[in-house]
């Protein structure tokens, strides 16, 4: 078991810059949400397309911070059992969704980008759809937390859990990035976590209705996503090259040892 006197970031006040980066891949999930809501405040936010990843990140933070904010990209193409979940987190949670959405609606994009964009060209889709709204969205934080995982795609391999965010010029924050599906799992069974009742039919990854598919036994479990391309990224979590690492600090008030 980790020594949770040293890795708690109460202790590591006087860190800075790649030390505290450094440092917090020791932390707890909890004890990362708990820094992030105290060292940021309003400008932090979690990011979900309500995954069975994301719905843990949502339990987690409802027990540390009841208020906590939460946004969705709403590419307007999600599946209704997503909308029905939306609706149960928004009850069960007590909070209120932040939804972004594109600034074409479907029918301006079919006028100006031609029908079924997805099929033609899904990384301008998700451009347009995801990454645009996102980084609107991001433009008002100091910081957002994901529910990326190392073992999902290979970009996301090497992804850190408190890192800066190139892409978008902020901070970074995967809480369970170390985690393996089955640790997500039994989380969501221990705690009686609602999820998308997709994850029951083939689907472990959930996305649009346009470019989601069940997987088939033996598939890996994001080929359902973007079947027929060569694609297992909408962009939002591609790494870029990061500049010089601002000297980001713990705060002293932050008490994190939950």
């Amino acid at each position: 078991m980790k020594d949770q006197k040293h890795n708690s970031p109460q202790h590591l006040k006087d860190l800075q810059g790649e030390d505290l980066y450094r440092s917090a891949e020791g932390w707890t999930p909890q004890q990362t949400l708990a820094w992030a809501f105290e060292t940021f405040g309003e400008q932090v936010a979690i990011s979900s397309a309500f995954g069975a990843e994301g719905m843990v990140i949502i339990d987690m933070a409802s027990r540390i911070r009841p208020d906590f904010r939460l946004f969705t990209i709403d590419t307007e193409f999600l599946f209704p059992e997503t909308y029905r979940l939306m609706d149960r987190i928004e009850e069960r949670y007590g909070i209120s969704i932040e939804r972004v959405y594109s600034l074409l609606s479907p029918e301006e994009q079919e006028r100006t980008r031609g029908a079924e964009l997805w099929s033609s060209d899904p990384d301008l889709c998700c451009q347009l759809r995801k990454v645009e709204p996102l980084r609107r969205k991001l433009g008002d934080l100091k910081a957002w937390i994901t529910s990326i995982r190392h073992d999902q795609t290979s970009a996301r391999a090497g992804a850190r859990r408190v890192e800066w965010d190139s892409k978008f010029n902020l901070v970074k924050i995967n809480p369970i990035v170390d985690w393996t599906s089955k640790q997500v799992w039994r989380y969501i069974h221990d705690h009686d976590v609602p999820y998308n009742e997709l994850h029951n039919q083939d689907y472990p990854s959930i996305g649009c209705t346009h470019c989601t598919r069940a997987v088939r036994p033996g598939e890996d479990p994001r080929a359902g996503r973007w079947p027929g391309f060569a694609k297992t990224e909408c962009g939002l979590h591609i790494i870029e090259p990061a500049p010089a690492i601002p000297e980001l600090s713990v705060t002293e008030s932050a008490d994190c040892g939950v």
